[in-house]
Order: structure tokens, then sequence, then C-alpha cells
């Protein structure tokens, strides 16, 4: 590895040089802006694991590879005459001063708040909303309240943001009290459904169930999609643990009944999951 320190401008140098179609690297000239998005998003899912894995001395190496997804966006622009690398940081610091005038009251980063004025974290959240709702008024208007929510984003995320933005306008239950009756009108379909062995009935009742389950969440302040991934992972580290004593008898997974590998389950269940770092 060399032993020379590189920074920005590196990087835009190192992309450039990718891209050039005198003597860049023949996969790189290949890609686009579509053919990029695949990895764009498997990069995005490695910094998660990664955070919730705990493996911090790998996040380093991780975010540069997420980082190097923008810079080859970027790099694609500016060969259209679109935009470049610069243009998407300045942009992106001019909308953050605008968006937090708790800490830029004057829009610049020379500007400071008095420390002793600062507002609560409620107050600053519902300040930013209405920022962005500014910011959507300047722009050309779209068909529709949930128009803008990006298709591509996971379902139960999508489904918070579809009902975070329903919310704003107050078409909303007041409580949970609410969200949960919904919840118990939903079960009672999807199990009419079953019963009535409609596949398709099936699916559109257990996606009711799904969305609700969202919303619950969202009413909870909870992230839907986070919240299932550390079930997963506790899951994975259970049935780990169950799997283990299987082999450990040198008997076949057939050897063993339910409710003895539900003694094992419940073994796992007392053994917290070893730190990854």
């Amino acid at each position: 590895m060399s032993e020379r320190r590189y920074g920005y401008d590196d990087l835009k140098t190192l992309m450039q040089r990718l891209r050039d179609p005198i003597d860049g690297c023949p996969w790189d000239l290949q890609q686009d802006y579509r053919s990029i998005v695949p990895h764009t998003l498997e990069e995005v899912y490695e910094v998660i694991d990664t955070i919730e894995r705990g493996d911090y001395p790998h996040l380093r190496e991780e975010l540069g590879d997420l980082i190097f997804q923008v810079v080859f966006y970027a790099q694609i622009a500016r060969e259209e005459e679109r935009f470049d690398l610069d243009d998407v940081i300045h942009d992106l610091v001019v909308k953050l001063l605008y968006r937090h005038p708790h800490v830029f009251p004057e829009g610049t980063l020379d500007s400071r708040v008095d420390p002793e004025q600062r507002p609560e974290t409620e107050a600053v959240n519902r300040n930013w909303d209405k920022l962005k709702d500014q910011e959507k008024v300047n722009k050309p208007q779209t068909n529709g309240l949930l128009d803008d929510i990006p298709r591509a984003l996971p379902g139960l995320l999508r489904a918070r943001k579809l009902q975070s933005r329903a919310a704003r306008v107050g078409f909303d239950w007041p409580s949970t009290d609410e969200v949960y009756a919904k919840i118990d009108e939903e079960l009672g379909e999807l199990r009419e459904a079953e019963v009535s062995g409609d596949a398709d009935a099936i699916e559109d009742e257990l996606g009711d169930v799904l969305f609700v389950m969202a919303n619950l969440a969202r009413h909870l302040n909870v992230d839907p999609e986070q919240a299932l991934r550390r079930t997963m992972a506790k899951f994975e580290h259970r049935f780990g643990h169950v799997q283990q004593q299987v082999r450990a008898s040198g008997s076949d997974w057939s050897a063993f009944s339910l409710e003895q590998l539900d003694v094992f389950w419940e073994e796992a269940k007392q053994r917290p999951p070893e730190p990854s770092g």
C-alpha cells in the first residue's frame, strides 16, 4: 500500500482516470447511471450490516466504497455536462445550512446561535418538515403529495414514509389505540382470506397487515426495517445455537422432535450474542 496520504482531489482524479476513454478501465467505461444502481444498493446494505454487527474497524472501508458510488455518478454527470461533484457538495451544504437555522442562524457556516436558545429536538423536527415543505413549493410540482417518495425503497421503509407524509396533512390516527384496533381488524380479514383459500386475497390482506404494522412502528417512533433486522439477527444467533447442538449430537435433524429443538432454542435465549467488534 502507498504511504502517500490521498484526499478529495485525488479521488476525483482517480475517477476521471478510470473513465478516461483512451486509457481508462474498460469496465468503468461501460457503466451508466442504471448499471451502477445495484452496486450502490449493495454498498448501502454493507455499511448498514457493518454498523449493526459492531464491526467498526471494517466500517472505514465500507464507507469508502459507498462514497465511491457518489463519485462515480457525479463523474458520469460531469461527462454529460449536467453537474459535477463540486456542484453536488455545494448544493448539499446550501440545503443543510437552510434546514439548520437553529445551528446557522444567518445561513452561513460562520454564524452561530446562543447555546442557551437552542430548541428542543421535537421543535427542530417540526421545523425541518416545514422547511422541506417550503423547498417543495419552490420546485416544479408533482401530481400528488406522495409522488416523490421513491418506489425503490424497501417495503417497510416506503410504507412508513407514505404514512408520515399523509399524517402531515392530518390523515392519521390520533393514538396507538386505533392502530392496534386496525391490526386486529386486518388480522381477522387475513384469517378469513386464509379460510377461503384465495391466494390473491391472502396476499392482499397480508399486505394490509404489514402496512398497518409499519404504521404502528411510526407511532411508536421505531424504524420498522431496523427492528426487523434486529429480530433477524436474534433469530440467526438462536438458530445457530440449535444447529450447533444438533451437530454436536452426531445425529441428523430428523432425529429431533420440535419439542427437543425448542429446548435448544430456549437455551440460546439465555446466551447473549458474542460482540462482532
